[in-house]
């Protein structure tokens, strides 16, 4: 685990400048799109409201939650792809990188232009997948209150949500190796999938423990940049940027999502390569484990020297 982390810092500060450009690139795409739709959609809370209820309808309940994840869900599902599409290009960076050879930023592009058609359609399998499976966790609580078991059909519908949650984040790192085959294997978008599913088999927990302690890493490196970018912004957006983050129903103006964009196309810059490097190493890990890639590694290695 340490050694995976430490490849990816490492990648990070080899081939600084190739990292950088594509993360920022990406990053400045990304919280541009979340900018927007914030700016656009949710700009002006309304309020939690209705969580004093004790006995809420599952509109009720809907409500609530669309108005308690708002934009804070665009920013995960953005983040989340943004993240699947420097993986695969930080995959080209990384597999140069474990043969010890440098490649450029033009030479990562060109490397996975052919293949952005099939990640295209993977980024958005894998979210739809997940969608899907937490929505058919909440069909049975939906489907009581629409016969008019309005409470019961809530609470229902919240524990099947609860068990989708479970079965996506399983499905997700069951998946979370697809990126890296596709590139590196040149595989299809279901046959990636496949690939993902085989070398992640009888290594979940681990896969899962790696994943989840860069995930941490991240937000930790995050807060440290975005805490300073948001109390700036808060100073351009006055006490109603203060009521915005608390949630009440307030508006705020863009002066304040601007800068809170700024901050997070630095943060993404620096964060996006170590998820992209944690990834592409495990990837790596995995094949060296499961059907010796290090001997590989170390024949294309000497070809190259």
């Amino acid at each position: 685990m340490s050694e995976i982390l430490d490849g990816a810092v490492a990648t990070m500060r080899t081939h600084w400048r190739t990292v950088i450009g594509i993360s920022l690139a990406v990053s400045v795409v990304a919280q541009g799109l979340i900018t927007v739709v914030t700016g656009l959609w949710f700009r002006t809370t309304s309020g939690t409201g209705t969580v004093d209820n004790p006995d809420p309808t599952l509109g009720e309940a809907l409500e609530t939650v669309r108005n308690a994840l708002g934009s804070s869900s665009v920013t995960m599902l953005v983040g989340v792809l943004g993240t699947i599409v420097t993986t695969a290009l930080l995959t080209m960076v990384t597999a140069r990188a474990v043969l010890g050879r440098p490649v450029s930023t033009g030479e990562a592009w060109g490397g996975a232009r052919p293949r952005l058609l099939q990640l295209c359609g993977l980024l958005l399998l894998i979210p739809a997948i997940a969608a899907a499976v937490i929505g058919l966790g909440m069909a049975p609580g939906m489907l009581l209150a629409a016969v008019g078991v309005g409470s019961e059909g809530a609470a229902l519908a919240s524990l099947g949500a609860l068990a989708g949650t479970g079965v996506a984040i399983w499905l997700w790192v069951r998946f979370s190796l697809a990126a890296p085959a596709l590139m590196l294997e040149k595989q299809g978008i279901i046959s990636a999938l496949r690939r993902s599913a085989k070398l992640v088999r009888g290594a979940w927990w681990r896969v899962f423990g790696i994943q989840l302690l860069s995930i941490v890493l991240v937000f930790i490196v995050a807060a440290i940049v975005e805490v300073p970018t948001s109390a700036v912004a808060m100073a351009f957006g006055g006490d109603s940027a203060i009521d915005y983050l608390s949630g009440e129903s307030v508006s705020v103006g863009w002066a304040f999502l601007i800068v809170v964009g700024i901050g997070g196309v630095i943060s993404s810059a620096i964060t996006f390569p170590i998820s992209a490097g944690v990834t592409a190493l495990l990837y790596m890990d995995q094949r060296i484990r499961r059907e010796a890639l290090d001997l590989e590694l170390a024949r294309a290695a000497d070809c190259g020297n």
